[in-house]
């Protein structure tokens, strides 16, 4: 009895060590990897805050005092979120995950402000360096933060009507014959054009930029949600409809609750790739017709050769961007919780 009990716990005993090895809890390395990991952050900023300190002697005052305030707040926080992490271990988890890659992107600041307000190496006004950039986003950030609610406004009611539309055609090209033999030739020819590529027909078709703008990023999206959204459609294992038919599924019953939620992974699929051309579009249609928002701020300041705002808002595009993106993920997550474990991507 007791040589069975030993040999069934045998199998859980190697994978609780293996999955301990993995993750470096009982190696010896650990506690030395964990202090690293723990002062990422302060040692980044501390060397960033020397560096630049050191630089900045002909650098504006207002921009130096700007910079070297953020710095200071990255290495406060990053002392007191080492040093509480001990009372928590949600802190703790996060600061294992996020410490190098904020300690890298304070490198990587420090890096570009010695090859350019240090060294200069690169040509002003060009490239300015973090200081500048910072000093910018701060003087410019009521017009920054209109511009990003303009673009957010637009970007939302293209993606959204890009969406329906494809929800709409995909469904139909997957499911039944005679709209797949109608629809894919279509979306053959139109579909690989670049939406960009109608913006001039938009312009003199539509009664106002801003609906040309978002009919051309409705047209960005459509394609890859309606070409994926067909695929997992047409795709939909026969086994599953063999079963609803059986049971005395009729069509509309096929359609809505087996064959959409199944065809959900690729579709999640068209809407990543959607929104990341409707990014591209939305920049594009802001800088040749639309007088407000993200695009149109990066052109006009581009003008004035105000190189700083233009990064400026660059940053803000990135976490713009990135943010609408990761709330895709945490939806994509939600509704495909049966796929957590199974697949990653």
């Amino acid at each position: 009895m007791n040589t069975s009990v030993q040999e069934t716990n045998e199998p859980v005993q190697m994978a609780e060590e293996k999955t301990a090895r993995a993750v470096g809890i009982n190696s010896p390395a650990a506690p030395r990897a964990r202090v690293r990991t723990l002062l990422a952050i302060p040692v980044a900023a501390s060397v960033a805050l020397v560096v630049h300190l050191f630089v900045s002697k002909n650098q504006p005052a207002p921009e130096t005092y700007s910079y070297s305030v953020f710095l200071g707040s990255i290495l406060l926080s990053g002392v007191l979120a080492a040093a509480g992490q001990s009372f928590s271990s949600h802190l703790m988890r996060w600061m294992r995950h996020m410490g190098p890659i904020i300690a890298a992107a304070v490198s990587l600041a420090c890096f570009w402000e010695v090859i350019t307000s240090g060294l200069r190496l690169l040509p002003l006004p060009y490239f300015p360096g973090p200081a500048g950039v910072l000093q910018s986003l701060i003087d410019d950030r009521a017009l920054l933060l209109d511009s990003a609610w303009n673009s957010l406004k637009l970007l939302l009611a293209g993606y959204a009507l890009g969406v329906a539309v494809a929800l709409v055609t995909g469904v139909c090209i997957g499911w039944f014959n005679q709209a797949r033999y109608w629809g894919m030739p279509l979306l053959k020819v139109v579909g690989p054009i670049p939406a960009t590529a109608w913006i001039p027909l938009a312009m003199v078709l539509s009664p106002s930029p801003r609906f040309s703008a978002i009919g051309i990023i409705a047209l960005a999206v459509w394609f890859p949600v309606t070409m994926l959204t067909a695929s997992g459609i047409s795709n939909t294992r026969a086994s599953y409809l063999d079963v609803a038919r059986t049971l005395g599924a009729r069509e509309p019953y096929l359609v809505l609750r087996v064959a959409i939620p199944a065809a959900m992974p690729s579709i999640f699929i068209g809407l990543f790739m959607g929104l990341g051309a409707a990014f591209l579009t939305l920049v594009v249609a802001e800088t040749v017709g639309v007088k407000s928002g993200l695009g149109w701020y990066v052109a006009w300041k581009q003008g004035w050769a105000e190189y700083g705002k233009v990064y400026a808002a660059l940053v803000i595009m990135a976490a713009f961007f990135s943010t609408i993106m990761t709330l895709l993920f945490k939806v994509r997550d939600r509704v495909l919780v049966w796929q957590k474990g199974v697949i990653k991507w």
